[in-house]
């Protein structure tokens, strides 16, 4: 698949841009472990456009971690396109995203993110305005529609491709639905088979397992498949999916600091504790460890411990690396099926 010049092979598979969430250490661990391309948190364009510190940090960008794609939102077109020009001129991006796609109130309550969906005059202009400001690929993604009833995505895709965007992303649910009930492959098909369609079509939605990724390739045509909430906890899950996909073992670069084998439940928990220890590293202890709670808390990879609620509170809890890791290797030997129960806080 490609976008513009730039090729991202065979099925790719990419990291969902979120907040919070997917800063460079994290888009690096996804990066080594089979991810295709990787995305930036959103950045606003009018904190960008003012020159805010905390948004202008959002544009760190690595050579390790490339291709990756930078995301910004708003709803005045000079201020997106002011900001795609300090984001090209800055981070270099491969890809250049909008966030046509947010659903939180803070943003879509505001008229940008996937409130755009009920003024796509004004989506348009922004589009055709970020197009033709940059030059690198502009990319979007957007959902099927703001609500049941106006599930606009097969046209409005096309309106899109016309504006000069390069690719475009679906999330196969409306505006009200949020994170709710299941997503709606069909109309991200409908789209993919619209023959007036030229640009590549990324599907996104409910990915969590490797049959899933799998099936929306086989069964919906799209060119590549994003993965967003099923990461966390569980980044591995693009090395899954890409041995679905490709075969185990082909291309991938899993180097994480284990002496266990890919894949194997020791393995998972020393990925584990590498994106505690990059997290640290790129904003000290405290933050880092409080950073990556959500991760920890959400990981499959603890699931089916018995009793191990305590130690799960007991890790969230922790305030230093010393205090986690010693939590985390004693968890190690039930991770293994047939253990009987986790040990409770030191």
């Amino acid at each position: 698949m490609k976008i513009g010049n730039l090729d991202l092979g065979n099925r790719p598979v990419l990291l969902a841009p979120m907040e919070d969430v997917t800063d460079i250490g994290f888009r690096l661990l996804c990066r080594r472990l089979g991810a295709s391309m990787v995305y930036s948190e959103f950045v606003a364009a009018d904190a960008l456009v003012r020159m805010v510190n905390k948004s202008l940090e959002k544009l760190t960008v690595c050579e390790a971690e490339r291709p990756v794609a930078i995301q910004i939102y708003g709803k005045d077109p000079v201020a997106m396109r002011d900001a795609a020009q300090i984001v090209v001129e800055r981070a270099h991006p491969d890809v250049l995203d909008i966030n046509f796609g947010c659903p939180v109130k803070r943003v879509a309550g505001k008229g940008a993110g996937a409130g755009l969906l009920q003024n796509v005059p004004l989506m348009l202009q922004i589009a055709r305005a970020v197009a033709e400001a940059v030059d690198v690929p502009v990319t979007a993604k957007t959902r099927l529609g703001w609500d049941e009833g106006h599930k606009i995505i097969v046209p409005l895709a096309e309106q899109l491709q016309d504006c000069g965007l390069q690719a475009l992303t679906i999330h196969g649910r409306t505006r009200s639905q949020m994170y709710t009930g299941e997503a709606d492959w069909s109309l991200i098909g409908e789209v993919k088979r619209n023959p007036r369609m030229r640009i590549p079509i990324i599907g996104n939605g409910d990915i969590t397992q490797a049959q899933g990724a799998v099936d929306a390739f086989d069964r919906y045509g799209v060119d590549a498949v994003m993965i967003g909430r099923a990461t966390f906890g569980r980044p591995w899950i693009f090395k899954e999916v890409h041995d679905a996909l490709h075969g185990e073992g082909h291309d991938v670069d899993t180097v994480v600091p284990s002496r266990f084998a890919p894949m194997s439940a020791d393995w998972k928990l020393d990925v584990l504790k590498e994106q505690v220890r990059q997290s640290v590293e790129r904003i000290g202890e405290y933050r880092g460890i409080l950073h990556i709670r959500r991760h920890l808390a959400a990981s499959p990879l603890f699931k089916g411990i018995a009793n191990f609620r305590p130690t799960r509170i007991a890790m969230l809890r922790a305030e230093t690396v010393g205090e986690l890791f010693d939590i985390m290797e004693r968890v190690r030997p039930l991770l293994v099926l047939g253990q009987d129960e986790a040990p409770g806080p030191a």
